[in-house]
């Protein structure tokens, strides 16, 4: 233990690191083994409050970030949360025209998106990794992060998103050409194995549950494009940046089952997060333009704050007469 408060990794005591990786380790362990041992749809009261508890742990984190690191790391932490949070908003999106293409019955996808979030923690500790590098070894590399979020974000607002043809989507496509794919779901599996037509044997064959899973791995590496330099461009600490991804991303599949059947009502939220990109890359040039060492960490969670509640609030305004009337 002693050795653990001495030694230190990217910055931060091994000690925390352990501990965070510890508490991930049994949240994942939990949510599979005990709370979804058995395939079953989720009803819209149990997912909010799934997310309630994984915003209220979230938020516990970050007072624990604030007690070890201070008050800059922790209003950091939490403004990479809230960004992370709504950024995974897309993800849900995305998550939601997948599953309906596949026709995945709301029971197995409890399963899917356990395993996606499980990839999901991997694939950003290798990609924030890189990044801590590449910013601490390259200082202006930051500044293209900057560019590239107000570009995107401006790609946004002006062009707005394209409905994605799923059948044409060309990971799909490799998928089908590479694996032997069944027709039919076979239950909560990924992989069987059926008989080779007009061979007699058996071979090993991928389900549309397993296309679907690659799908949204795929989707949260190319929304991560979006939210890793956004998270850089608020606060360069590894550890700070890390743990505000992972804890935003652990309530997604409890944030998807609550939100998928009222998508409708946040029409203008794509909006609102690509108005927050291009704050995000903007503050790192206008705290260069003012000698500032950083833009103040107050003042980015105040304005993130704003944006979204604005988009939030506007959404709900506008598509109020697509709410379900109660007698």
């Amino acid at each position: 233990m002693e050795m653990l408060s001495t030694v230190s990794f990217l910055g931060q005591p091994l000690w925390m690191w352990c501990g965070f990786l510890a508490v991930v380790a049994l949240l994942l362990a939990f949510d599979l083994g005990v709370l979804h041992r058995n395939s079953r749809a989720i009803g819209v009261r149990e997912s909010l409050a799934l997310s309630a508890f994984y915003i209220a742990l979230g938020l516990a984190f970050g007072a624990f970030v604030w007690a070890q690191l201070g008050a800059r790391a922790g209003v950091e932490y939490l403004t990479g949360f809230i960004v992370e949070k709504s950024l995974a908003m897309d993800n849900v999106f995305v998550i939601a025209m997948i599953f309906g293409f596949f026709a995945i019955p709301r029971k197995l996808q409890h399963r899917v998106l356990f395993w996606g979030v499980l990839g999901v923690v991997v694939l950003r500790a290798v990609m924030i990794g890189v990044g801590a590098t590449l910013v601490t070894e390259f200082a202006w590399i930051l500044h293209l992060f900057a560019a590239f979020l107000i570009v995107t974000g401006l790609k946004m607002l002006w062009w707005g998103d394209r409905e994605a043809d799923l059948s044409r989507n060309p990971v799909l496509t490799l998928l089908r050409r590479r694996f032997r794919v069944t027709d039919a779901l076979h239950g909560e599996r990924f992989l069987v194995r059926l008989p080779v037509a007009g061979t007699g044997r058996r071979a090993v064959h991928v389900t549309p549950l397993f296309l679907a899973l690659v799908l949204i791995e795929v989707a949260d590496v190319i929304f991560a494009v979006d939210s890793v330099p956004a998270i850089f461009a608020i606060t360069s600490d590894p550890y700070v940046v890390y743990t505000s991804n992972i804890f935003a991303i652990l309530g997604l599949r409890a944030l998807y089952f609550a939100l998928a059947a009222v998508l409708h009502r946040f029409a203008y939220l794509k909006q609102a997060l690509a108005v927050l990109l291009v704050f995000i890359g903007a503050k790192v040039f206008v705290a260069d333009a003012l000698g500032w060492t950083k833009f103040p960490a107050e003042w980015s969670l105040a304005v993130t704050f704003a944006i979204l509640a604005a988009g939030v609030l506007w959404s709900l305004w506008r598509t109020r007469a697509a709410a379900p009337s109660h007698p």
